[in-house]
């Protein structure tokens, strides 16, 4: 069984030679045979040059395409244009993949018969992060800004109803990506802008047609936490893009804003002005971001009908 392994990347070399090796050190398959595929997303830092150079010694076949159009869903549909393997594999150009990985990949796609498999994000902490990112109180920053992916320490289905995973750990059958077609090119991270929900959607539409979806937990990938994502700025913009991007997805209605928003967002805002300790302010401003990105969907859903 051919598998392609893609990583979709945009002016991020440094982060993209770590992925690359931790796939190249990760214990070797014997039933799948890996091959490495990089789409350099508008890439200006002489991403492929570095990766031509890279595959020369590399363990698995190891291959380069450059696709100009900026933005991850262009990159993913030309990744899935340009492979006839029997499974496609993702990997994020900001993650690395356990030692384990590859035998994992193995296991699932040869012992189970779901089109769709998926597997943990955890965060690659160092020991570096702020006390916050840990605290288990009510006034936690969730979800944190780096991705985690966790369904526990047994394999099962996840169903439509639950919360769906990302495409930062995601194995797809050849017939089920062919099935489920391109990803929306609306949606989706375009540079390194925060954007996201081309792949929830995807795998979304793909549940919807009725295709059935694994959690496989030894299946694990590592994400670089960064430490500008533990700011506050930061984790106001993504709160408010990612609830911008869900409700786009869950849809409003087309009547406006409802206003239980505007009252959510006046509630938050009060909050956050009258705590009386830091986390407690930081967690009520997150939370108005947040809100403000369900508003902004809202009303860019009324505008367009």
């Amino acid at each position: 069984m051919d598998v392609a392994v893609v990583i979709c990347t945009h002016n991020r070399l440094a982060l993209l030679r770590q992925a690359l090796g931790s796939i190249a050190r990760a214990a070797p398959p014997t039933r799948i045979r890996p091959r490495v595929l990089v789409v350099a997303n508008a890439c200006t830092d002489g991403t492929p040059a570095a990766v031509e150079a890279i595959a020369r010694d590399y363990p698995w076949p190891l291959a380069v395409i450059e696709e100009p159009r900026i933005g991850k869903a262009n990159a993913l549909n030309t990744a899935l244009a340009r492979t006839d393997a029997d499974a496609v594999a993702f990997v994020d150009d900001d993650q690395r993949v356990d030692a384990g990985w590859l035998r994992a990949l193995e296991r699932g796609l040869l012992e189970h018969d779901e089109p769709l498999l998926c597997g943990r994000i955890l965060p690659d902490w160092t020991g570096a992060e702020p006390a916050w990112v840990h605290d288990p109180s009510p006034w936690a920053i969730r979800p944190l800004p780096v991705p985690i992916q966790e369904w526990g320490e047994a394999t099962r289905r996840i169903g439509p109803e639950e919360r769906v995973p990302g495409g930062g750990n995601l194995v797809a059958r050849r017939e089920a990506a062919a099935r489920i077609g391109p990803f929306r090119t609306d949606l989706g991270p375009t540079g390194h802008d925060l954007g996201g929900g081309e792949d929830i959607e995807w795998v979304r539409r793909g549940l919807g047609m009725g295709l059935a979806l694994r959690y496989l937990p030894d299946l694990v990938q590592w994400h670089h936490v960064d430490p500008a994502r533990l700011r506050l700025p930061y984790l106001m913009r993504k709160a408010y893009l990612r609830s911008r991007s869900a409700q786009s997805l869950h849809g409003c209605g087309g009547k406006g804003v409802p206003a239980f928003l505007w009252r959510k967002l006046a509630g938050n805002a009060w909050r956050a002005a009258v705590a009386l300790h830091w986390r407690h302010t930081r967690h009520y401003l997150v939370r108005c971001a947040a809100t403000l990105g369900e508003i902004a969907a809202c009303r860019r859903a009324a505008r367009s009908g």
